[in-house]
């Protein structure tokens, strides 16, 4: 967390190194809404003690393209990308939190160590946390997050992510979402 004119500001990547679900990327805008400023653009409708205490927030779209090109999302959007992970304002210790939402599960991970290694290396600070949404979860597996945690993903992907990383504790048929350490999973996109 950094300091702008005294307001804590929260640093939020969100990590789309090559397509995701657009449904899983909108969350993001929860860290938007919950923003100093966006409670200012509400006026009223936010009494002003609550738009006080909230952080600023600045989100970067982070990703393998350059900053300005599209990052392809399904439905035929696209999202523009601000950063290129080797950017030094997303290098580990500049974000607080980085979001992963779900790219295709089929994705050969092995084959963009690019990726992994930036992810890796977020989730090797404690401080940062790593949230995983729906098939997300598969990109953490191949960065190395999940060995000797609790993670949760698709209800119906447990079988293939147990098969794919092993050494997990894998709650998706109970659970939700899960936390363990920094590293936040969910599955997303199943309703209950």
């Amino acid at each position: 967390m950094t300091a702008t004119d005294s307001r804590p500001t929260i640093r939020v990547g969100v990590f789309i190194p090559k397509e995701c679900q657009l449904l899983d990327m909108a969350c993001v805008d929860v860290f938007g809404t919950m923003s100093h400023e966006y409670f200012t653009i509400l006026g009223d409708g936010v009494p002003s003690p609550i738009a006080n205490l909230a952080p600023s927030v600045k989100i970067f779209y982070i990703s393998t393209v350059q900053p300005n090109n599209p990052i392809p999302m399904t439905s035929a959007a696209h999202l523009c990308c601000t950063h290129h992970l080797s950017d030094p304002a997303v290098q580990p210790g500049k974000l607080d939190v980085v979001l992963v939402p779900g790219p295709d599960p089929a994705t050969d991970w092995t084959k963009h160590p690019e990726a992994t290694d930036w992810l890796a290396a977020h989730a090797a600070r404690a401080e940062t946390d790593i949230l995983s949404v729906c098939t997300g979860i598969y990109l953490c597996g191949a960065a190395g997050l999940l060995r000797g945690r609790k993670a949760c993903g698709p209800r119906n992907l447990q079988g293939d992510l147990a098969k794919k990383f092993e050494g997990v504790q894998w709650v998706g048929e109970e659970m939700r979402w899960v936390k363990d350490g920094n590293l936040w999973s969910s599955d997303f996109g199943r309703l209950r």
